[in-house]
């Protein structure tokens, strides 16, 4: 079970956002590009207050909540991931939605520590909503 934990948790600790964490900007964006946007902030808002339950249910991609060894197993790897991430910064810098508007990418930065990272996201459209998919 480690090895899926691991496997998203390496990437969301670049993303989830303690108390001490600023909020992501979505102005920049119109459209689509804004809903993607918006699930990175939300990610975020979720992750300040310490919503594992709504991270899992709402941002993760269900395939990735599947991975981590569904819903229980997904709040407790959050829960944990959490309780480690302080005093970190992201800035959604692009979005890119694919033709079919069923999956996108957004490049993100993050700064941690002063050391900043630049990353991609992958979202796919589960329902209405953009979900996390992976890194």
């Amino acid at each position: 079970m480690r090895r899926p934990i691991a496997f998203l948790c390496l990437p969301l600790s670049a993303l989830l956002l303690s108390a001490c964490g600023n909020t992501v900007s979505t102005a920049a964006f119109k459209g689509t590009q804004h809903e993607v946007a918006q699930t990175i902030a939300n990610l975020q808002s979720d992750a300040t207050t310490a919503e594992e339950k709504k991270i899992c249910a709402d941002d993760l991609a269900s395939a990735v909540v599947t991975r981590l060894g569904g819903t229980k197993g997904c709040e407790k790897a959050i829960k944990n991931q959490l309780t480690e991430i302080t005093n970190l910064e992201v800035r959604v810098e692009s979005v890119k939605v694919a033709s079919g508007a069923t999956t996108a990418t957004a490049a993100v930065r993050s700064v941690h520590e002063g050391k900043s990272k630049a990353g991609t996201l992958s979202l796919v459209k589960e329902g209405r909503k953009w979900k996390i998919s992976g890194l």
